[in-house]
């Protein structure tokens, strides 16, 4: 997660793609103008009933072009293969 956030911060869209289960991953992404300001982890979950998938609950702060300040909330679900975990999707609140 916290590499995916960094990613995002970078503009790395090739590694955000790399990282993206191929199942949900996007042809492209469209990384727009915002400037991420922080990241807090919430909550980490392994599924209990499969070791091989997890979700990540997170906050990260952003800034838009104007400068106006904003947050994302979201519980991502990954997925574990070849030893790399994968976004697969989240649920933004």
């Amino acid at each position: 997660m916290r590499s995916r956030y960094t990613a995002y911060v970078r503009g790395d869209e090739p590694y955000l793609l790399r990282t993206w289960h191929p199942s949900t991953r996007p042809p492209q992404l469209d990384l727009g103008e915002v400037r991420w300001r922080g990241l807090a982890v919430l909550d980490f979950t392994e599924n209990s009933e499969d070791p091989q998938a997890a979700t990540v609950t997170f906050v990260a702060h952003w800034e838009d072009e104007t400068g106006l300040p904003g947050t994302m909330h979201e519980t991502s679900r990954f997925v574990r293969e070849d030893d790399r975990w994968l976004y697969v999707d989240g649920d933004v609140s």
